[in-house]
């Protein structure tokens, strides 16, 4: 059989323009994927106690995109959930992004009242400071609660998570969790906060239920090129790969998850609590509060972000710095001499650190503008 497009990878960038390419186009489809499922890192499943887990870490959908919720709203119905996470600082659980809350739960009354009106008088009530920023303020209390957070919250985290120190990352990783100057506890500020109400593997699945798509699971897309007829190609893997390492591998950061089940309610006071500063894991996830079952046990995950060597674990996180951007802007001269023979998009073939939302429009703002206009 031959097929109008092949794209390789089967998570959000491919299967949203999978769909869209057979619904809009009625064109043939042909997804392939080297993991066993769909859905990419967002895929989830049931558990042998019933729980439904996150395979690859918490997924927790947000954004204020009205087209991209009304897009995936065609596949799922939604179930509304506030992420709540925190933070074991100096012994207490405080909320995280740090904010008013988190200053009051650390400090005396009198030097967190303190606290909090200079950095009102400062900043203004509402807004969020990267925390690299912060510790440029001259102010003798606002420099020591700068110096305080950015050791007791950001610099351990940070280094566990990428084995770099904040000031080697690209400004757009340090600022995505910023000191928050409000009360409000919530992780994300968007408009639409939610999670499909049958998992993320579900809404895939329907996404992907279209009579022009066919799957092809546990397949490299390399090994399948020689017995495969098609058009044009969409590519979303690493973009290293594609071009056989020709200029090196691009780094990138890999987790390993442990997931233990617990024969009691609950094991934690919110969905997520980050460990900046002890223990080899940087936060542990309980299962139960993002998915809202109720169960007489439950399942938690331990995160441990480790290196990513290939063949070993998955890429998770492209790692943002100065020399890995120019080793990517190498590749990316390599992709463009293609001339759109094949269309690259998603985290790993962007080298981006798009969230969910972000790569969902990402997706359709490609089919739209590029794809829809060559049928």
């Amino acid at each position: 059989m031959k097929f109008d497009y092949l794209i390789v990878g089967a998570g959000y960038a491919g299967a949203i323009l999978a769909e869209r390419i057979a619904t809009e186009l009625d064109k043939k489809v042909l997804v392939i994927d080297k993991r066993s499922h769909i859905a990419g890192n967002a895929y989830d499943y049931h558990d042998e106690n019933g729980i439904l887990v996150h395979k690859y870490g918490p997924h927790i959908f947000h954004t204020s995109s009205k087209k991209v919720w009304d897009y995936l709203s065609r596949f799922t119905s939604w179930n509304t959930y506030v992420h709540h996470v925190k933070a074991v600082v100096d012994g207490k659980t405080v909320p995280v992004p740090f904010n008013l809350n988190s200053l009051h739960a650390l400090f005396p009354p009198t030097y967190s009242a303190k606290l909090e009106k200079k950095l009102i008088e400062k900043y203004g009530f509402g807004l969020k400071i990267p925390i690299l920023k912060m510790k440029e303020v001259k102010d003798e209390d606002l420099s020591f609660l700068a110096d305080y957070i950015y050791k007791n919250v950001f610099y351990g985290y940070t280094v566990k998570q990428w084995n770099l120190k904040p000031e080697e990352l690209d400004y757009n990783v340090t600022s995505r969790v910023p000191v928050h100057i409000s009360r409000d506890d919530r992780y994300f500020q968007d408009v639409y906060q939610a999670l499909p109400a049958d998992g993320y593997t579900a809404m895939f699945n329907r996404i992907l239920s279209h009579p022009n798509i066919r799957i092809l699971l546990k397949t490299d897309y390399k090994e399948a090129l020689d017995y495969i007829k098609y058009d044009k190609m969409i590519y979303t893997g690493q973009l290293d790969y594609f071009f056989d390492y020709m200029h090196g591998e691009l780094p990138y950061r890999s987790l390993q998850f442990d997931i233990k089940t617990f024969q009691t309610d609950k094991f934690q006071e919110a969905g997520q609590i980050n460990y900046p500063n002890n223990y080899d894991y940087t936060r542990i996830t309980e299962f139960k509060y993002l998915t809202q079952q109720k169960h007489d046990s439950t399942s938690v995950a331990f995160e441990y972000p480790q290196a990513y060597v290939r063949g070993l674990n998955e890429p998770y996180y492209p790692v943002p710095k100065t020399d890995n951007n120019e080793l990517f802007a190498k590749y990316k001269s390599e992709a463009d001499k293609l001339n759109d023979k094949v269309l690259f998009v998603g985290r790993l073939a962007d080298y981006k650190y798009y969230n969910m939302d972000q790569i969902a429009g990402v997706a359709l703002q490609l089919f739209e503008k590029k794809i829809a206009l060559q049928r």
